[in-house]
């Protein structure tokens, strides 16, 4: 028997003659805006920006001239990316080598020497400003978008946002490795005086594609 074996043994064996807990009573606002598309897809774009993410908003024709001109303006060389993304996404980024991380093959050391990432998402949360990552196609594993300086994060407004946390939570699967990501990586000490960049990226673009 495993040590975790042993210790949830130990578990079950004390709760054996504990009570039924009592019924949660769920009775807050499942969201606080108007469950309108165009309304999310702006209160999204709002808190991304309140986060101090660069948030700007593509056709999915415009798409590849955006990254190309958001890896530019970030003088990028070099661009992680994960399997399942679209590869005429970076059509235009000449100039920019490519690196794919099939299987997660790239080093946290070659990661740490490439200038940027970019991904996809499994979704967005419109009222508090948040992408999340699953690890599915067009994603990547965590460490892939939390090593790069840069991270560019492409958000389809059509199926993607969602209003709140209670949204959310029911379309996830916790059985996967959720990354939540709330703006650049950032932090403060007591003085208030934020740092970015101490555990993850220090520059989010978020393209939001229509």
């Amino acid at each position: 028997m495993s040590s975790r074996d042993a210790i949830l043994a130990r578990i079950r064996s004390a709760i054996t003659d504990a009570p039924e807990p009592a019924p949660i009573v769920r009775d807050y606002l499942p969201m606080h805006v108007r469950d309108d598309h165009l309304t999310l897809i702006d209160l999204l774009a709002e808190n991304l920006t309140d986060y101090r993410a660069r948030v700007h908003r593509s056709t999915e024709a415009e798409l590849p001239a955006m990254l190309a001109r958001l890896l530019a303006e970030h003088g990028s060389h070099s661009v992680a990316l994960p399997t399942g993304l679209p590869p005429h996404w970076l059509d235009q980024a000449t100039g920019v080598a490519q690196h794919h991380d099939a299987d997660g093959e790239l080093t946290a050391r070659e990661l740490d020497a490439v200038d940027s990432v970019v991904t996809g998402c499994r979704l967005a949360i419109a009222e508090t400003g948040t992408l999340v990552l699953d690890a599915g196609p067009g994603q990547g594993r965590r460490a892939l978008t939390l090593v790069p300086d840069h991270h560019i994060c492409v958000v389809r407004t059509a199926d993607q946002i969602v209003a709140s946390l209670p949204h959310a939570l029911p379309t996830l699967d916790p059985r996967r490795p959720l990354t939540w990501i709330s703006g650049p990586s950032a932090t403060s000490d007591i003085e208030l005086d934020r740092v970015e960049g101490v555990h993850g990226p220090r520059v989010l673009d978020v393209v939001l594609l229509r």
